[in-house]
Parts: C-alpha cells; sequence; structure tokens
C-alpha cells in the first residue's frame, strides 16, 4: 500500500511531468524520436531509376520481372521504459528541492517520456526491475498511461534490492517485436556483463540511457567514521568517509554506455530533469 506521502509524491511528480510537456517538450521529443523508421508497404514493377538496393529478389525470381519494395515511414512509435527499482536507487542528498532522490529523478524522466509518447499517439510499454523482472507491461496507448507509469516506481515495494541489468535488457527484447525506441533509467551500478544484452538491443532498436545519480556517492563530506549499510546487499561495515569512494565513477559509468552503442543523458539529481531531457531531446534531433 502507498503511504499518504507517497501518493502526494506521485501526484506532484504527475503534474511537474504534464506542465513540462505542454511546452515545447513534446515538439523536441517527436523531432527526436520520430520518422526515422520505416515499415515494409507493398512490392510494385521496377522502373528505371529505382534504387537497386530495394529489389525484391524473391518476388523477382518468381515473376522474373524485376520489383522492388516500398516503404513508408513509421507514424506510430513504440516506447518501451526499461526502469531501476533496486536498493542504490533509493539515494538522495535533495537535489534542489530538499527532497529529491535518485527515484524521484527517474520517475520525473519516465513520466515525462510517457506524457510525450501519449501526446504523439505513441505506444508505451514499462519495465521495472531490481535483481528479477518486478513489472512488464506491454506497449500500448492510454491517456493515464503516464500516471501508471510513475505510480509503479513508488507503488511496488520490491520483492529484489540486487541489480540485474541484463536480464532487463534481455526481457526488453524478447517484448518487442518491431524496431522501437527503448529508454532506460537507472543509475547503471549493476555487476559486469550487462554490455553484450546492451548491445545486442542497440543494434535492433534506438536505445537511449538515462543515468541518474547524486554527485554526493561520488566524495562524502569528511566527518569521519561512518557505519555504512549497502542497500542492495544487507552488509554493514565501519568505514571512513574521507577514503570512501564510489565504485564506478560516473565518466566510467557513461563511456561503458556509449561503446555499447546507447545514447547517453547524464541525470544528476541536483539538476533539471525536464531541462536536461530537452536538451537530450535537441541533441539527437540535430544529429540525424
Amino acid at each position: 500500500m502507498l503511504t499518504p506521502e507517497e501518493l502526494r509524491q506521485i501526484r506532484r511528480l504527475h503534474l511537474q511531468a504534464g506542465r513540462a510537456v505542454s511546452s515545447p517538450f513534446a515538439g523536441e521529443y517527436r523531432s527526436a524520436f520520430k520518422g526515422r523508421g520505416m515499415e515494409f508497404e507493398e512490392v510494385r514493377p521496377y522502373v528505371p531509376g529505382d534504387d537497386v538496393r530495394h529489389i525484391d529478389w524473391n518476388v523477382t525470381a518468381r515473376t522474373g520481372e524485376p520489383f522492388v519494395k516500398e516503404f513508408r515511414e513509421e507514424r506510430e512509435l513504440q516506447l518501451l521504459l526499461v526502469t531501476d527499482v533496486s536498493g542504490s536507487v533509493h539515494f538522495g542528498s535533495g537535489g534542489l528541492d530538499g527532497e529529491t532522490d535518485k527515484r524521484r529523478q527517474l520517475a520525473r524522466v519516465a513520466g515525462a517520456l510517457a506524457f510525450a509518447a501519449t501526446r504523439n499517439n505513441d505506444k508505451v510499454g514499462l519495465i521495472t526491475f531490481s535483481d528479477r523482472i518486478e513489472r512488464a507491461v506491454p506497449p500500448r496507448k492510454s491517456r493515464g498511461h503516464a500516471w501508471t507509469v510513475i505510480r509503479a516506481l513508488f507503488e511496488d515495494h520490491p520483492q529484489g534490492q540486487g541489480t540485474n541489468l541484463a536480464q532487463a535488457l534481455e526481457r526488453a527484447g524478447q517484448m518487442l517485436s518491431r524496431r522501437a525506441v527503448i529508454c532506460v533509467l537507472s543509475d547503471f551500478l549493476a555487476p559486469a556483463g550487462f554490455e553484450r544484452e546492451l548491445r545486442v538491443l542497440s543494434w535492433k532498436h534506438r536505445v537511449h540511457c538515462f543515468l541518474v545519480h547524486d554527485p554526493r556517492e561520488a566524495r562524502l563530506p569528511p566527518v569521519g567514521l561512518l557505519r555504512i549499510r549497502d542497500a542492495e546487499t544487507g552488509r554493514e561495515r565501519t568505514v571512513d568517509a574521507r577514503h570512501l569512494r564510489i565504485a564506478s565513477p560516473v565518466p566510467e559509468r557513461l563511456a561503458l554506455l556509449r561503446r555499447a552503442g546507447a545514447r547517453v543523458c547524464e541525470v544528476p539529481v541536483d539538476q533539471d530533469a525536464f531541462h536536461l531531457l530537452i536538451g537530450h531531446f535537441r541533441r539527437q534531433g540535430g544529429a540525424g
């Protein structure tokens, strides 16, 4: 069950995402994501000047006459949100409003993407994951889908605490029957080995990775000895804050994602998520 405070958070994030998408946000989303895919429509006889790369050799061999494939631009997009709900995203030093943790920043990004897709008449699907698949919703159209997406990040207390990103990426590939846009939202503090699955997805789909992090994770203030607990394993130990460093710095995680073929957007919790998203859309729209 959701607590009253969690419900207030969800409503607030829902309103924030809705207001953001009422601005130029939806147009930037459309220019970045729409019009890149082509669907097969029919075959017709070849005429001089047609691109020989589009010759349908099966029909040509069967009829003895050259035929070419015709394509049309995809008007409807499938957007799949693959969202981290593991223990490590329940961390945050407050952000701009003094209340933001990584989970709330992830909800802003996911909600804005779901709103923009709905506004553009696209289908939206959702996978939430920890060390297992927590929820899987196939792509569909729904006016209330943005609410469903944001609520899913708060409503289900995950059965797992760890992170199995490779399994989530594999499930994403199984869920989609045709080319789509996949947005992976995580801090990417995951065990090594998910790069192969990410690379496979990137070959077939357009994959965007939104790396949410808290700058406080990189270096804690020198407050002396601390008793810390790993949010994913539950293990506790005493450490000197002066020597505590995150195992995988943000630049290393970003570089790994890019090498695997993903388009990457860094989303710190102390910056405006909607502003960062618009910047990402503009860069992608201009990339061709």
